[in-house]
């Protein structure tokens, strides 16, 4: 649900040449200048339960600790809270991690089991409506034994690992957090490198390094603003204005596209990434976009090449692919099934299907998001161009936006998609599973049960023909439409350093990476 969640291999391919060794580049003691970081992506919620967005993530990853975590260039996951963990049978249906020894909490108690056990359990006795409960379909059940804890899953899954190491494997006080309800108000009691000493929902957090952080990190980073802006252009406007040192995530297509790496005042980073943003279609028996030969004529009518050159000036890749390019699983089958914007073959699955013409349909997008309003607008230029549609665009602010999906109350909306975890895993279950976060009401026993057969493989390349036949069957029944896949950007100011290592699509926004020049 994140983004929406999240930016993956090719980004990762970039840093692998520095390795492990990144994960030290981190500020000396130095001086305590604040660095200042834009971005668009807002915090739906401090509370670890209540949360599956990019932008709630990415401070998770300072102010909290999971057990585990990853490092820069790194796709497995390496102990953070715990000290170990690993499998202990090889069904791969039982997990195990031993804690850290002087982990402590902001209030002075010491993290134990109990604690990681409490965190895992609030989310799925939550389930918040846009919380990351989908994420954990496998877990059992949890067991706490002083500094052990133990997860029993119900089916094997060699991706639970990666899911542990994600925001939403967060570990919350169980003294400070309630345990039916999400928190509210604008603390954070986590163990994280950061404390989180101010925050202002939609403006700014304030972060300062913590001194009792024990983990994978080692070094303290700067102190760090992180301000929020509503749009693109606010994010841009406040990169001009000199506002920000930083910004990420993101700055309108235009301005991306006119970067230049060689302005001696700036630095500019840039790498292919494996952000993708698609089209969901409510499958719900109510809903007009139901019959899938309704959304198999969308997929005839697409032009994913004119979105990208004409909305993102070529700053997106079209994408033809549920998995992206550069993961395990990655194949065209969206374009092999539909190479080309053919509306003679959408009106012969519209006459099929039986339905009234044009077919009328609501499409959602969230407001200020990127270019989604454009986005919507080229999409119904091009649906109604044919005279088989007729779309009726709304906006929603982030929130609200969420919420309409979680909801099923959209025909249609359009969400970016950002990696939970490097592993195809994260574009499988949460996308286009039964019960899946993007609540299309879609649900193929098939693609199920391949997914579930696709987690038996501890060498996750030996998953890759598991992939291939889910998107085989996803590109027939088209609950989702992929439009593109992402590059990834990051500028900073030429007296700022570590932009390179901020964000690698492992989920994990390293603030402390950043250098005062």
């Amino acid at each position: 649900m994140r983004s929406v969640r999240i930016r993956i291999l090719a980004g990762l391919l970039v840093l692998a040449a520095v390795g492990v060794g990144a994960w030290q580049l981190l500020p000396s003691k130095g001086d305590a200048k604040t660095i200042t970081v834009g971005t668009t992506d807002g915090v739906t919620s401090l509370d670890p339960a209540g949360a599956y967005d990019a932008g709630s993530w990415a401070l998770f990853s300072n102010v909290f600790q999971s057990l585990l975590t990853f490092a820069p260039g790194g796709t497995a996951p390496v102990p953070d809270a715990a000290k170990s963990c690993a499998f202990v049978r090889g069904d791969l249906t039982t997990y195990r991690c031993e804690l850290r020894d002087g982990l402590t909490f902001p209030s002075g108690r010491t993290m134990n089991a109990e604690d990681v056990k409490y965190s895992f359990d609030r989310i799925l006795k939550i389930k918040a409506p846009v919380g990351p409960a989908s994420l954990f379909g496998t877990l059992g059940s949890v067991d706490a034994d002083g500094m052990t804890v133990t997860f029993h899953l119900t089916s094997p899954d060699a991706t639970f690992p990666f899911k542990v190491a994600t925001g939403a494997g967060s570990i919350v006080d169980h003294t400070a957090y309630p345990a039916g309800k999400l928190r509210t108000g604008d603390r954070v009691d986590g163990t994280g490198p950061y404390t989180l000493t101010s925050y202002t929902k939609d403006r700014d957090a304030v972060l300062a390094p913590s001194r009792h952080y024990r983990g994978a990190v080692s070094g303290t980073g700067k102190p760090v603003e992180l301000r929020y802006y509503a749009t693109p252009e606010a994010l841009d406007t406040a990169w001009k204005d000199k506002q920000v040192e930083v910004a990420t995530d993101q700055l309108p297509p235009g301005v991306l596209a006119g970067l230049n790496p060689s302005d001696p005042t700036q630095r500019v980073y840039e790498a292919d990434g494996s952000e993708t943003r698609n089209l969901y279609f409510n499958t719900r028996a109510d809903k007009p976009l139901h019959e899938p030969k309704v959304r198999r004529a969308i997929a005839w009518l697409i032009d994913r090449e004119r979105l990208a050159a004409t909305v993102y000036d070529g700053t997106v890749d079209p994408l033809y692919s549920l998995i992206p390019a550069g993961l395990t699983g990655h194949t065209a089958s969206f374009f092999d099934d539909y190479p080309k914007p053919d509306p003679e073959k959408a009106r012969q699955l519209l006459t099929q299907a039986g339905v009234s013409l044009p077919v009328h349909f609501t499409y959602g997008y969230a407001e200020g998001r990127g270019a989604g309003e454009q986005e919507g607008a080229e999409i119904k230029k091009e649906l109604e161009a044919s005279g088989l549609f007729k779309v009726t665009l709304k906006g929603y602010e982030w929130t609200a936006f969420q919420k309409q999906w979680a909801s099923g109350r959209l025909d249609a909306y359009a969400v970016g998609w950002v990696a939970d975890f490097p592993d195809p895993d994260t574009f499988g279950a949460a996308l286009v599973g039964t019960g899946s976060a993007m609540n299309t009401g879609y649900s193929s026993k098939t693609v199920d049960r391949l997914i579930e057969d696709s987690r038996r493989f501890a060498e996750r390349a030996e998953a890759d023909q598991d992939f291939r036949s889910v998107q085989q069957t996803v590109a027939q029944d088209v609950p989702v439409l992929p439009l593109w896949q992402a590059k990834e950007y990051v500028v900073t100011t030429e007296d700022v350093g570590g932009g390179q290592y901020l964000s690698d699509g492992t989920g994990v926004f390293r603030l402390w990476s950043l250098t005062a020049l």
